[in-house]
């Protein structure tokens, strides 16, 4: 097999469209794109032409004879998926997506969320002649998730960043970062200068877990660790309780898996990626020696992802145990058990730290006084047990949830804003997690974007969008950073991490974000400069 996709890759179909002989999949129209883990290469139909890594956002493609050790059963898997989903019937050629057409000479649009959605949306609209896209977001920096929910040692997903830069580099696009709306600016402002508003505001809560203790000190949210150690200016600053020796993660996703191998992997390792300074000083002093990962199903129906436990296993100097595994699962029961029955056949170093995978396991109540000391779990087997495991920290990773939109209905239910097919109602519209609720994968919001664009041109071909009361979109405040001002906070954090050999030093502080952005004044905060 040529090339193989080596990791969870971020499934936008760039690699699709590149391809001459039609070898990735699933594509574009096809079962299973966007739900999938990964995209594959077809080994029968690759002829190892290269056009897919240069397409590749995030460098996932390689060829097989240059895979590593941690990456060959990644050869596996990609074969593997034509065994079960055959493309015979697929003609040798690169899918070529209809471009539609539009008679707007002129079309304004904002996009509120400067993530992964947002800036996929931006893309989409940039397509058509005429149009300008002003993207919104309350911190002074965007790439949302990509920047501040990707773990510092996923360097390689990380290198989406250079797909966002082009599409903010497109003509008719602009930034008005450090803008709340709500706050600074209102949907009625952002109407007033535009034809139409698209919500990507993702989902920035976190779901809680509803047990006695869960508000001690100790007991936080995955998502808000995540944020600290990544270097988000809202959480930089939050103390964790590293003084024990173990902390216990609950829930197996891909985001407990992170912190898990954040909290295990060598200070030294983390030194050399854009981790917060400030994350990295706290955790070189961390005396967390083990890390219990509790998930309530058993290990055939884990959430976290193959490529992400495939990585997990390849971790250097980290023990991986398995715990719980229920009678009467073989261990090839799945891709999944596979690969856990490996690991639970190794045989521990002493000394080392560890993470424990523990299935078929539920928290019932945190334990401690004035902070975390413990928790009391019980199996959901259907033998119950009860026993109280011992930890100073207690994360929980039991899913993002977005919350109300000001102006725009919400199910509380779903932790979504009801739409259809992106429409909101003509002039406002919603992508990404706060449209299709939290899942899928940094590709994923290429598609959903797709939609929601779609449903906006038939609104603006119907006649259905006001034509805005301003001459442009002028609406602001003082302190909006434009892309001439991302682009100084950009700048001068790679100055800083290329003298310390790492991709980037994150400046954490707001006030100090904003300092960043001053020192290359843009010519207009609303318009994108020609610098």
């Amino acid at each position: 097999m040529p090339y193989v996709v080596t990791r969870s890759c971020c499934a936008d179909a760039s690699c699709v469209l590149a391809c001459p002989v039609n070898c990735i999949h699933p594509a574009p129209g096809e079962p299973g794109f966007g739900q999938t883990e990964m995209l594959y290469v077809d080994p029968r139909t690759c002829v190892d032409c290269g056009a897919c890594t240069t397409a590749c956002p995030v460098d996932a493609l390689k060829p097989h004879t240059k895979l590593t050790g941690a990456e060959l059963p990644f050869l596996e898997l990609n074969r593997a998926y034509y065994d079960a989903h055959p493309h015979d019937d697929r003609a040798p050629m690169a899918i070529v997506p209809p471009q539609r057409r539009t008679s707007a000479s002129e079309l304004r649009v904002a996009v509120v969320g400067a993530g992964p959605a947002g800036l996929f949306a931006a893309d989409e609209l940039l397509r058509y002649p005429g149009v300008t896209v002003t993207v919104h977001d309350r911190l002074p920096t965007p790439y949302g998730l990509a920047r501040a929910g990707v773990a510092p040692d996923h360097q390689d997903t990380k290198q989406v960043a250079r797909l966002f830069r082009a599409v903010e580099s497109q003509p008719g696009f602009s930034y008005r970062l450090n803008t709340e709306i709500g706050r600074d600016l209102h949907h009625e402002d952002l109407l007033r200068d535009h034809h139409a508003v698209i919500y990507a505001v993702g989902a920035a809560g976190d779901r809680r877990l509803g047990i006695g203790g869960e508000d001690l000190p100790g007991s936080a949210s995955a998502t808000d660790f995540v944020a600290w150690y990544n270097g988000h200016p809202d959480h930089s600053a939050t103390p964790y309780a590293l003084d024990g020796e173990r902390a216990v993660v609950i829930g197996n996703g891909n985001v407990a898996l992170d912190v898990a191998r954040i909290l295990t992997t060598d200070p030294d390792t983390l030194s050399r990626t854009d981790i917060s300074d400030r994350a990295l000083a706290a955790l070189r002093t961390s005396r967390v020696r083990e890390v219990v990962v509790l998930g309530r199903r058993g290990p055939a129906e884990a959430a976290f992802t193959l490529p992400e436990l495939i990585a997990l296993a390849a971790l250097d100097g980290v023990d991986i145990l398995v715990e719980g595994w229920p009678a009467g699962v073989p261990a090839d029961a799945t891709p999944k058990t596979r690969v856990l029955a490996e690991l639970a056949a190794r045989t521990p170093v002493p000394g080392r730290r560890r993470i424990v995978l523990r299935f078929r396991t539920r928290p019932v109540r945190i334990l401690g006084e004035d902070r975390v000391t413990g928790l009391t779990v019980e199996s959901t087997d259907e033998v119950e047990s009860i026993e109280t495991i011992e930890a100073s920290l207690v994360l929980r990773a039991i899913g993002y949830r977005a919350r109300p939109v000001p102006g725009l209905p919400f199910d509380e239910a779903t932790g979504t804003v009801p739409h259809e097919r992106g429409r909101v109602r003509p002039g406002a519209y919603v992508a990404g997690w706060i449209k299709r609720g939290p899942g899928g994968f940094i590709g994923t919001n290429k598609s959903c974007a797709q939609e929601t664009v779609s449903a906006l041109l038939d609104d603006l071909e119907a006649g259905l969008l006001a034509a805005p009361a301003s001459g442009g979109p002028v609406s602001g405040h003082p302190e909006a950073v434009g892309l001439d001002g991302w682009r100084a906070i950009d700048d001068a954090e790679r100055a800083a991490g290329q003298g310390r050999g790492r991709p980037r030093v994150k400046i954490v502080d707001r006030e100090e974000l904003l300092a960043a952005a001053a020192r290359r004044r843009p010519r207009s905060v609303g318009r994108r400069s020609s610098s």
